[in-house]
C-alpha cells in the first residue's frame, strides 16, 4: 500500500532529487515555462507553488527561506517583485501542466509546465 507517501523517487538518492527540483524550480521561475517529463512536471508543481506563495508573502523571513532553497538572489528578486505582484489576487494554482507528446529517444511522456499568465 502507498498510503501517505507523497512524491516520486525518480531512481535518485534524496540529495540528487532535491538538487534536481531546485534546478527545475529555478528554470521555471527564470523562463516561466519549461519542458520536462510528465512525472517531473507533476511533482514540480507543488515546489513551484510553494515558492510563489513565499513570494506573495513578501516578508523578510519568506525572502530568506526562498534564498535558502533556490540559492540565487537574482531569481528570488524576480519572484518577489514580478511574479508575486502578478499573483497577488490569485488564491492558488499558479502553474499549469500541459501534455506535450512523447520524447523521441525513449518515448517518455513529456509535458510543458508554465506559470499561469496572471496579467489579465
Amino acid at each position: 500500500m502507498n498510503h501517505k507517501i507523497k512524491g516520486r523517487k525518480f531512481n535518485r538518492y534524496s540529495a540528487h532529487r532535491k538538487a534536481m527540483f531546485v534546478n527545475l524550480t529555478k528554470s521555471l521561475l527564470e523562463h516561466e515555462q519549461i519542458t520536462t517529463t510528465l512525472a517531473k512536471a507533476k511533482d514540480l508543481r507543488s515546489v513551484a507553488e510553494k515558492m510563489v506563495s513565499l513570494g506573495k508573502k513578501g516578508t523578510l523571513h519568506a525572502r530568506r527561506k526562498a534564498i535558502a532553497y533556490l540559492r540565487d538572489e537574482k531569481i528570488v528578486a524576480k519572484l518577489f517583485s514580478d511574479i508575486a505582484s502578478r499573483a497577488k489576487t490569485r488564491p492558488g494554482g499558479y502553474t499549469r501542466v500541459l501534455k506535450a507528446g512523447f520524447r523521441k529517444g525513449d518515448c517518455a511522456p513529456m509535458a510543458l509546465i508554465q506559470l499561469v499568465d496572471i496579467s489579465e
